[in-house]
């Protein structure tokens, strides 16, 4: 007998949502409310303009902006057609704009007007057949909100394949190129189905999104998941500190994800204290291991973490810790989810056993197609096993939990011995005198690399690497303690929240 196959089309999924729930709220964003009915209009529409526009299945289409529905919009729009999304960077620069959007080969590009400027001055050499503004009128771009009132709606949702791509999410391009990680609409749901298994998702909760959509962790920790699930987003534009605890307060915001910075900035706002945190059942942190300060600082309101670790190329998540055990198992990255495995493998790719040191390695629907346009990046990092190699460094314990040590790229070899900086940042963190630290290798002549500490230090504070040395010389071997020290007013950080180490080497080399 023959079973008609599914439509994995993600965008089939939430207009589904919006069918069986017109009239809930779908995203407020700037104190307006949309509901789902009005959001699936605004898709269809969309859809509709960028079909008479010439999109077709399998092209792509890009946007350029800062958070708004309109990126959402776009996002569903796009696959409705079975086109590909393309996430693009606010933060880059108009030269690195150019290869992106070549490489991707972008068909039409969505650009937030405040940012039509860049887009502007590198125009004559973009590959792209159309562009639309979003907000103010540009010059030499279609108003999109305009071009949409005058064409018919898509009505029916093309039909796809799980293993179809979904969208194209470049990685940051610490070294070399950025390359364009081709993630599915399968890769997409099934995070979502570990996330949910996790976390307990429910229609009722109310998410918060104020990390940057076009990074894996803003789109898909919560945001897509939001949608899929019929439950109200909560959209800010850029990340405050003061409006994301004011927005916790005045929507009864359930969940919300961001890296160990934001939350840190939030209980260093002066109304953190004041602010009603009794909504919030789960704080998702990622990007960073949570020190264990800050989960002391929340736990004191009765606000749990739920730790995760994942890549751009895993949708995001390959792990979670749960705030049942966050303090037990502190700077573990949790258990792998449901539907995906981790293991430790050495440099001849065998697995090792627990406690030992290895390169981390993800197995599972949500580990992406491969990179677009680059068939031997894609090789290397997925091998014939289905194994993506993620580049980090780490080991299971006796449970199964993982920890992660570094980034390969960034472990620092003095004197022969391997130095781990994430293990050593960990105990200069709790210097009193250090609001945020960073550890790095630079060229030494004696040493081979020297581990340098780059700090930035609280109010009124002052410090010196004797200091330094002799508060971490009892938690640490003589060969990892700092041989310099350099102090700076902030850490560089990418919109992720991680610091850039490649600057800092860069800087002090």
């Amino acid at each position: 007998m023959h079973r008609p196959e599914p439509n994995f089309n993600l965008a089939a999924q939430v207009l589904k949502q919006a069918e069986q729930r017109p009239s809930n709220i779908a995203i407020v964003y700037e104190g307006r409310e949309t509901t789902y009915g009005e959001f699936a209009g605004r898709v269809r529409r969309q859809a509709g303009l960028l079909r008479d526009s010439g999109v077709c299945v399998g092209d792509r289409v890009g946007f350029l902006g800062f958070n708004q529905p309109t990126f959402i919009e776009t996002l569903f729009a796009t696959i409705s057609l079975g086109a590909i999304f393309v996430p693009l960077n606010f933060r880059l620069t108009g030269d690195e704009l150019t290869f992106i959007i070549g490489d991707a080969g972008v068909h039409s590009l969505v650009v937030d007007s405040e940012l039509a400027p860049v887009i502007q001055s590198v125009k004559e050499r973009l590959p792209c057949r159309h562009y639309f503004s979003v907000g103010d009128d540009v010059e030499g771009f279609t108003s999109l909100d305009s071009a949409m009132a005058s064409v018919p709606q898509l009505d029916d949702v093309v039909a796809l394949a799980a293993h179809d791509t979904l969208l194209i999410m470049y990685t940051s391009g610490t070294t070399g190129l950025p390359k364009g990680a081709m993630l599915t609409h399968g890769n997409i749901v099934w995070n979502n189905v570990n996330a949910n298994l996790a976390f307990g998702a429910k229609s009722s909760d109310v998410l918060l999104t104020a990390a940057p959509l076009f990074h894996i962790g803003g789109l898909n920790v919560m945001t897509i998941s939001a949608l899929q699930m019929g439950s109200p987003l909560v959209l800010l534009r850029h990340f405050d500190p003061g409006a994301v605890l004011a927005a916790i307060e005045s929507y009864k915001v359930t969940h919300m994800f961001g890296a160990p910075a934001m939350f840190l900035f939030m209980a260093q706002h002066p109304e953190f204290d004041s602010t009603d945190l009794s909504s919030i059942e789960i704080l998702i942190v990622g990007a960073a291991p949570c020190p264990a300060s800050l989960i002391s600082l929340y736990g004191e309101r009765d606000v749990s973490f739920c730790q995760g670790y994942g890549l751009t190329e895993t949708s995001p998540f390959a792990s979670f810790l749960g705030p049942e055990r966050c303090l037990e198992k502190l700077g573990s990255a949790g258990l792998s989810p449901v539907h995906t495995e981790l293991r430790i493998v050495d440099s001849n790719n065998i697995a090792v056993g627990p406690d030992v040191r290895g390169e981390i390695c993800v197995k599972g629907p949500n580990i992406m197609k491969g990179y677009w346009n680059r068939p031997e990046a894609t090789a290397k990092a997925i091998d014939a096993q289905g194994w993506f190699h993620s580049g980090d460094v780490g080991y299971l314990d006796d449970e199964g939990y993982l920890y992660i040590c570094d980034r390969l790229k960034d472990m620092v070899i003095s004197g022969g011995e391997n130095i781990y900086p994430a293990e050593v940042e960990s105990v200069l963190f709790e210097h009193p005198a250090i609001a945020e630290v960073a550890v790095i290798g630079l060229p030494d002549d004696k040493w081979g690399e020297a581990v340098t500490a780059v700090a930035a230090l609280n109010a009124e504070e002052t410090l010196t690497l004797e200091e330094l040395r002799s508060f971490a010389e009892s938690k640490l071997a003589r060969y990892k303690l700092p041989l310099k020290l350099h102090l700076v007013p902030q850490l560089p950080r990418n919109p992720a929240g991680k610091v850039l180490k490649f600057q800092l080497r860069e800087q002090l080399s």
